[in-house]
């Protein structure tokens, strides 16, 4: 007999179960985080650096999510319009929003708030030169465990909680937890990449090129904005970004599994990521720098092994918790339930897959952008012919590997329907099992995307307080390298989540569609068959489908072009900026005069929370437009030509910035002439291109495609009201249509007219970035 919100005993047992082991997450992320703070922060200069870094990356999240909170609240007065099962389940599906955009905010800061304290400590434990390099990388990568086993703690005590508490409604209820996670983090990925990749392309342009500086030199008035960035971009950006993929891909296999095999399927997609917090944990554990092992290999160690034992607890669960047959299942569907074959094995299968297509993923990207893989060496060589061989080189390399993963993803999809023996309902959501497989391993994977800028901030301390070089200095350039490469690794795993959770949706969506017109076309005096005619023709052929597929493709090119060309106006500033105070300010190349980096950081800070708007309001109106203008069977176009454009796009952006970022690297390390030399120059503006096409529009088209999939799920009913029905209202629907199409046109026109601002930086004063110190002045100490 159902217990509690109509779940089975023993669902709600394992649902408790999951509850459990969500918050041992918890408690695992809060003993990774004492440990990581128990290290040694180094020199009082380092700090005093560290400090400054801090500050600016507090300051712009205070700032943004201020602006964020506003555009939450509108949503939610949407969410609360939108047709649901009664009043308590729209009012409940509006507070899951607000739940999952919380959530998502709250990873973001804590990605930032440790990151920005533990660059220091990596940098301190390099000082004691080869025999720091276990602590350095102990601690950077522990760092990334916090994020990891929060971001599995609260994406499973969320979709749980609700599970428990709505049983069979809290597929409902969960939409609105994926979209508020998604929402959030599509805005905190847009903004912080335009932060980080303005302040990184400023400080290259003028200090490498034109003044001949380090990267991280403290005379450079963009350094401490640069460091900010990597804070607010790759760790808050990227932490809610793997965070929101995690709870979406939850949400669509809860949904899709209660439609195909009831309640077994509600809580499997629980059972099977709680099983990957423990397994991820473990990993963590793991991973250690060995004498003679370079880093990333040891990090791929512990990946590969959290990988395997996942891997073997779900075998376990699916023959533990699932029936033999599928005539066992109780709320199947009537076609699942006469299936032949056995659903433990098939799974278990899907799961295989998802783990499978990670470590393909995994080594795709890293021997596309590795320092030690042939692509990127080939990048580096194209720059003893100049910067237009390197910028070719990169490009082509960026789409072919494209292809490769897209292939690889697709092969999963495929495979995924071929297991579920042609039936649309249970291949949908064998792909969404697939998509749990691979999040398995979610703790592990973003351990190691925050280690990149852990890393990468720490090298930058190291430099700008001289007090770390020699075999120290070594350590911290050979993490930096391993960052680049497990960052770019993390930006294809993610991705390819994106996919399989946008696959998934899909179906989540052409069953919405299908359950809303079987209510609303009762008494409808045109044929029940034209009715179905109309609606969910499908088909690519027909020409309104069609027209759909451009439009979904057309807004992701539209979505990469606004955030590169952000990212260029913002840069843009920031190059003017930095050569108006070494113009007016010689004595800063001198060290009688200090840089003022605050102003950077102000103006990063200003330019990045005004250039995420359109965005974000293209990802949220494209497929109001597309659904109320056109039907429901354009938006389903509209959604698989997003899905199709943005995994190549995504990929394709990702991987190019990856092997420009390590070509560089490659150079500096003394590779075709080593620093200051024609190779180092080209490989520079390489590296400057790459930038926002990896930070920016490249992670970010990852919740896009997720954000409107879930809002063509949350609409798609109200679409199928007002087209049939006694609710039919052509004009209402078509003014919707122009009225959303409208604040698109408008927000892409304001963005058009926006040229580089010089003016000063406007907003409250609290962007308070302390003045670094020269590292031959070391008697002068930050205030």
């Amino acid at each position: 007999m159902p217990v509690s919100g109509g779940l089975s005993g023993s669902a709600q047992g394992i649902a408790v179960a999951v509850v459990v082991v969500a918050v041992l997450a918890l408690v695992a992320a809060f003993v990774f985080r004492r440990q990581v703070l128990a290290a040694g922060e180094g020199t009082e200069r380092m700090q005093a650096i560290a400090g400054a870094v801090q500050n600016g990356a507090s300051a712009y999240l205070r700032r943004q999510f201020r602006t964020l909170a506003w555009f939450a609240v509108a949503v939610l007065v949407l969410l609360l319009a939108l047709p649901a099962d009664g009043w308590d389940l729209r009012a409940a599906r509006s507070v899951a929003f607000v739940v999952g955009a919380v959530f998502s905010a709250a990873i973001g800061y804590l990605g930032m708030s440790l990151a920005v304290r533990a660059n220091v400590r990596v940098a301190a434990a390099a000082r004691s030169g080869a025999g720091g390099r276990e602590a350095g990388m102990r601690v950077a990568f522990r760092t990334g465990g916090v994020v990891g086993m929060t971001t599995v703690g609260l994406g499973l005590l969320g979709a749980a909680a609700a599970v428990l508490a709505y049983g069979d409604d809290a597929p409902t209820v969960l939409e609105g937890f994926g979209f508020g996670a998604a929402l959030l983090a599509m805005f905190m990925r847009v903004g912080g990449g335009i932060f980080t990749k303005a302040a990184d392309v400023g400080a290259d342009l003028v200090g490498k090129i034109e003044q001949g500086i380090p990267e991280d030199d403290p005379r450079n008035p963009a350094t401490i904005a640069d460091n900010v960035g990597d804070n607010v971009g790759d760790c808050a950006g990227m932490a809610a970004d793997l965070f929101e993929s995690y709870a979406v891909t939850i949400v669509a296999a809860v949904i899709l599994g209660s439609a195909a095999i009831g309640q077994d399927g509600l809580v499997l997609p629980l059972l099977i990521p709680a099983i990957g917090a423990v397994t991820a944990a473990l990993g963590v554990v793991l991973v250690r720098a060995k004498p003679g092992v370079s880093g990333l290999t040891s990090i791929q160690n512990g990946f590969y092994l959290s990988a395997v034992v996942a891997l073997a607890g779900t075998a376990v669960a699916c023959y533990a918790y699932l029936p033999g047959s599928f005539a066992e299942f109780t709320g199947a569907g009537e076609t699942v339930a006469t299936l032949n074959g056995d659903p433990r094995l098939i799974a278990f299968a899907a799961v295989f897959l998802g783990i499978l297509l990670a470590v393909l993923i995994l080594f795709l990207t890293g021997h596309y952008t590795g320092t030690e893989a042939r692509p990127t060496r080939d990048v580096a060589g194209s720059s003893l012919t100049g910067a237009a061989t390197v910028v070719l080189s990169g490009i082509g390399l960026g789409l072919e590997s494209a292809v490769y993963t897209t292939l690889v993803i697709a092969g999963a999809v495929f495979l995924a329907f071929v297991l579920a023996g042609g039936v649309l309902a249970l291949a949908m959501f064998l792909v969404a099992l697939a998509g749990c497989g691979l999040l398995t391993t979610v703790g592990v994977i973003v351990a190691m995307d925050t280690f990149g800028p852990v890393s990468d901030n720490a090298q930058g301390i190291a430099e700008m307080s001289g007090d770390v070089d020699g075999e120290g200095a070594a350590v911290l350039t050979e993490l930096d390298a391993v960052g680049n490469t497990t960052k770019a690794v993390t930006k294809g795993i993610a991705i390819a989540t994106a996919v399989l959770a946008a696959t998934a949706l899909f179906g989540s969506y052409q069953d919405a569609v299908t359950s809303r017109i079987s209510e609303v076309a009762v008494g409808v005096e045109r044929p029940a068959a034209y009715v179905l005619a109309t609606l969910t023709d499908f088909q690519v052929s027909t020409p309104t489908t069609l027209v759909g597929v451009l439009l979904g493709a057309a807004v992701v090119f539209l979505f990469a072009g606004l955030a590169i060309n952000a990212v260029g106006r913002s840069a843009g500033a920031v190059v003017l900026e930095v050569r108006r105070q070494f113009a007016d300010h010689p004595g800063i190349m001198d060290g009688t005069e200090q840089p003022d980096h605050g102003r950077v950081v102000d103006l990063c800070t200003r330019d990045a929370l005004r250039e995420l708007a359109t965005p974000g309001l293209l990802a949220a109106f494209s497929p109001i437009a597309v659904g109320f203008g056109l039907g429901v069977a354009p938006l389903a176009g509209f959604l698989g030509g997003a899905i199709g454009a943005g995994v190549l796009m995504a990929v394709f952006l990702a991987n190019s910035g990856g092997a420009w970022d390590n070509a560089k690297k490659l150079v500096e390390d003394g590779l075709h002439g080593g620093k200051g030399s024609e190779a180092h120059a080209a490989t520079v503006i390489g590296d400057t291109v790459g930038d926002p096409f990896k930070d920016t529009a490249g992670p970010a088209i990852n919740p896009l495609i997720k954000v409107m999939n879930l809002v063509a799920l949350l609409v798609a009913p109200a679409v199928v009201t007002l087209t049939v029905g006694a609710d039919e209202n052509p004009w209402l629907r078509y003014g919707i249509a122009v009225v959303a199409a409208a604040v698109i046109v408008a927000a892409v026109a304001a963005s058009k007219l926006r040229r580089v601002d010089m003016a000063a930086p406007t907003g409250p004063a609290d962007v308070d970035v302390r003045t670094v110190p020269r590292t031959d002045q070391g008697a002068e100490q930050l205030p």
